[in-house]
């Protein structure tokens, strides 16, 4: 078959082979699966313990069983997959979680999903050919690389929770900012962070970043945006932006300073810490200060901490940068507008 013909072949079975459908619109969905199970049910855990109410610590463990399913079907409906495919998925992500963690069952499922698209539809007994391709190809995928990435990502992560108790000020910026812009970016920090199972005070400092870009987002723009982009971007996203910093880049400049300053404030002088399911998170659905409860279990340190490094913070230096470039024209009205 010419290139031409396998070109053909593979867009009629929607197979794109692109950085946007796997490290943007795949790892995007994986962060969803990983919110439907892993992370909701880790704040039912933390409501269950603190209220000791045991209906709350059930359902947490039932939600984060389904983790690996979760991210498997996820993942595969990202990449647009048909019915049997889409289902057969939820084991592949199962065995990929189980061997490799999220980014074993995220390598696994990809390529399972995209072979048994491939053959979807293509024999007169689909109904075994379809899920035996997927699941087969899924697992053996996961057994195959599982455990190495599992591996690399466990030290990788290591060194990097090492790297901050050792140099809180220096790596409380550097993860601060990084942690960061990826949630600003159209893939997921929330996925970055538990793959990496960032915790302890890098998990903290992650945390910083986030809320950063998030309440730094929310205020600066609040001219443009008002009140529904307060919240659309405080307590959502500030991945709304994107489409304006592809316009005008300048606009990250303020909170991303501002995160390089709240980074090592959480780190060197309250210390924060979080748990890796929430680190990356921000102040999304106040999932990020809900974590740093989780991690630390309360007192005046860890409450004022909150308070100024996810919230007021934020705001008042994101603020302050804004005006600053405002006035020397690098951010001109209108240059944060939503379309909300």
């Amino acid at each position: 078959m010419e290139q031409t013909g396998i070109q053909a072949f593979l867009k009629r079975k929607n197979v794109n082979i692109t950085v946007q459908t796997y490290l943007i619109d795949a790892l995007g969905a994986m962060a969803f699966g990983l919110f439907a199970s892993l992370l909701i049910g880790t704040i039912f855990a933390t409501i269950g313990e603190k209220t000791q109410i045991e209906a709350f610590i059930v359902i947490s463990d039932y939600a984060k069983s389904a983790t690996g399913a979760a991210l498997g079907v996820s993942i595969a409906y990202a990449l647009k997959a048909p019915q049997l495919v889409l289902l057969s998925s939820a084991t592949v992500g199962i065995a990929g979680n189980a061997l490799g963690g999220p980014v074993g069952a995220f390598i696994a499922t990809i390529v399972a999903t995209e072979l048994g698209k491939i053959v979807s539809k293509e024999t007169r007994v689909d109904i075994l050919v379809t899920p035996g391709v997927t699941i087969i190809s899924g697992v053996l995928v996961a057994q195959f690389v599982g455990p190495g990435v599992a591996g690399f990502m466990n030290a990788f992560g290591a060194m990097v929770k090492t790297a901050t108790e050792m140099q809180p000020f220096l790596m409380g910026i550097l993860v601060s900012a990084l942690i960061g812009i990826a949630l600003t970016l159209p893939i997921s920090s929330a996925a970055i962070c538990i793959a990496l199972t960032l915790d302890g005070l890098a998990g903290g400092a992650a945390t910083a970043g986030c809320c950063a870009q998030m309440i730094g987002f929310a205020v600066i723009s609040f001219p443009e945006n008002g009140v529904g982009g307060l919240f659309a971007q405080g307590l959502g996203t500030s991945m709304l932006q994107m489409g304006n910093i592809v316009k005008n880049p300048k606009i990250w400049i303020p909170p991303t300073l501002a995160s390089m300053i709240t980074g090592p404030i959480a780190t060197v002088i309250f210390q924060l810490t979080n748990i890796h399911t929430a680190s990356g998170m921000g102040t999304c659905g106040l999932v990020g200060p809900i974590g740093i409860y989780t991690s630390m279990g309360g007192g005046a340190n860890m409450w004022l901490g909150i308070l100024l490094v996810c919230f007021l913070l934020p705001a008042v230096l994101t603020w302050a940068f804004g005006k600053i470039c405002r006035k020397i024209g690098w951010i001109r009205p209108g240059d944060l507008k939503l379309d909300l």
